[in-house]
């Protein structure tokens, strides 16, 4: 599975920090990697280490010779916190993962739903709050059921 950044923070030298959808939040030193991809040996420039974007959800981009997977960061780098994220975005990695899961496209989603295509990417981005018919839509179109749980600590 992969695991789906949401937020990038730039640190000192050539470290980051990288927030994800299950609430962790990793830190990296990219420097790490310069005697495996000496190419990468151009970001100590800060500007240039300053100008990374992230790529979708899945990688961390500075130009067109220079990018990382964050898939590599959540797995090589620190766990520096870990937060319990807002139910719109436990929805969001619940609907994408699902649908990916399917292995169809936000257009089919959309059309074996009713529901805009644009509204199923703000779902999956954590950016809408959808209702719980919207998401039993969804469940079905998918296949599978809409299931919540409250959980009372004890």
């Amino acid at each position: 599975m992969f695991h789906k950044a949401i937020k990038l923070t730039f640190c000192n030298g050539t470290s980051m920090d990288v927030l994800f959808q299950d609430g962790k939040t990793k830190h990296y030193d990219i420097s790490v990697l310069f005697d495996k991809y000496p190419q990468l040996k151009a970001l100590k420039k800060r500007s240039l280490f300053l100008s990374g974007k992230l790529m979708g959800a899945y990688g961390i981009i500075w130009n067109d010779d220079l990018d990382i997977e964050t898939e590599t960061i959540y797995e090589e780098g620190e766990t520096i916190k870990e937060e319990t994220l807002s139910s719109n975005f436990l929805v969001a990695q619940a609907v994408a993962s699902a649908r990916a899961k399917c292995g169809i496209s936000q257009s089919k989603l959309s059309a074996l739903t009713g529901i805009d295509q644009a509204d199923i990417s703000k779902i999956e981005r954590g950016l809408a709050n959808p209702s719980v018919s919207t998401l039993e839509r969804i469940a079905e179109a998918l296949g599978g059921i809409l299931s919540i749980n409250i959980t009372i600590p004890a």
